[in-house]
């Protein structure tokens, strides 16, 4: 199986620093970070680990369910996903993940909603970016649009 490759180039202090995150294995593009815009309210145009992490987990996500509908019997015809991602104070200090919030609206074809239900569950559990995120709280919102 393929390993995937990001890239940060990071210059100076944690408040006053910035870098550059480049996705290095797909080339699409490479984006600035910053830790006053990482914990911010409005992200001004910076992207974060959390961002990321959500992009990751979105994607991932939708593939796992994907498969999921068609292993009930059903046939995906489109789906919605999002994934927030929070960042809050550690008690043990510094800063943590505290929590990821999976919402995904789907337009399937042979599945009620119980079985819609039923497979987002699934893949909740069985999406690759969940497993590795084991020890955070994950919620899901599933419902058929």
């Amino acid at each position: 199986m393929p390993t995937r490759t990001a890239r940060t180039a990071w210059n100076g202090s944690l408040q006053e620093g910035e870098g550059q995150v480049e996705l290095a294995s797909s080339g699409v593009g490479s984006f600035p970070v910053s830790f006053p815009r990482r914990s911010a309210d409005d992200a001004g145009g910076v992207t974060s680990p959390e961002e990321l992490i959500a992009a990751a987990h979105s994607a991932c996500y939708s593939m796992a369910l994907s498969a999921e509908i068609a292993r009930a019997g059903g046939t995906p015809g489109s789906l919605d996903v999002s994934a927030d991602v929070s960042l809050g104070p550690d008690p043990a200090g510094g800063f943590a993940i505290t929590g990821i919030a999976l919402k995904v609206r789907g337009r399937v074809e042979g599945l009620d909603a119980a079985g819609f239900d039923q497979a987002a569950q699934a893949a909740k559990d069985g999406c690759p970016v969940s497993k590795a995120l084991t020890g955070t709280t994950i919620t899901l919102d599933a419902a058929l649009a």
